[in-house]
């Protein structure tokens, strides 16, 4: 079959929605454009996918480039790909979201604050492309595989208090949960570890903090748990 030259020129792209957690909020990552179209507006970030770049490495190369970090959770979502939604020509996107541990040293010195910046997603103004409705179907992704999956402890410092853990949760389902029931069900599991240390510098009484412990988890779901919240 003869393969017509309109069929190749269209560009593929990749929008990363990278989420991150901060003093009982969910937020969105945004980078400030630097050229046209939207100059000096703020989105996703992103990048064409280049001629001899497999699709799955582009998103890897973008949250690298952004964040100095090669290990990130990282979740092919869904594309998008309607006729004008880039005005430069045919453009089809390909939208993954990423969680970001804040505390992340590394990353926080990588971070350029001047062409970036967090936002709360309660907060998320109408931004360029279709770049809105991609973090928000991105949202509710996440929070159908925050209730599925343990990736929630990938929004948290290494140890965490139990608060800590039911306000993110809180966040991303955007709904209050049971403090009682709450506790009940994720101790249950018996995938968390007591470190045996405690809060400092917080005044109120300083809460236990825990681990989420990887191994324990991966052995508890051989043999067949299902995590849910």
């Amino acid at each position: 079959m003869k393969v017509l030259p309109k069929y190749f020129t269209a560009a593929i792209t990749v929008d990363n929605v990278i989420f991150g957690f901060d003093q009982g909020d969910l937020k969105v990552l945004l980078v400030k454009r630097l050229e046209e179209p939207h100059l000096g507006e703020w989105g996703l970030p992103g990048d064409f996918v280049q001629p001899q770049e497999n699709l799955t490495d582009a998103p890897v190369r973008v949250l690298s480039e952004l964040t100095g970090l090669s290990e990130v959770y990282l979740e092919q979502v869904s594309s998008f790909g309607d006729v004008d939604r880039h005005p430069s020509g045919r453009v089809i996107t390909i939208a993954y979201y990423s969680l970001i541990n804040l505390t992340n040293t590394r990353f926080r010195r990588h971070i350029k604050q001047d062409v970036t910046k967090w936002v709360n997603i309660r907060d998320l103004r109408p931004l360029p492309f279709d770049h809105t409705q991609i973090v928000l179907t991105c949202i509710e992704r996440l929070k159908l595989h925050v209730r599925r999956k343990p990736i929630g402890f990938e929004l948290l410092p290494p140890k965490f208090t139990l608060s800590e853990l039911q306000s993110l949760y809180e966040a991303v389902l955007n709904r209050d949960l049971d403090k009682r029931n709450f506790r009940k069900k994720i101790m249950g599991m018996k995938i968390l570890v007591d470190v045996a240390e405690y809060q400092e510098g917080v005044a109120h009484r300083p809460a236990k903090l825990y681990q989420f412990d990887k191994e324990k988890y991966e052995e508890f779901q051989s043999e067949g748990f299902v995590f849910e919240i």
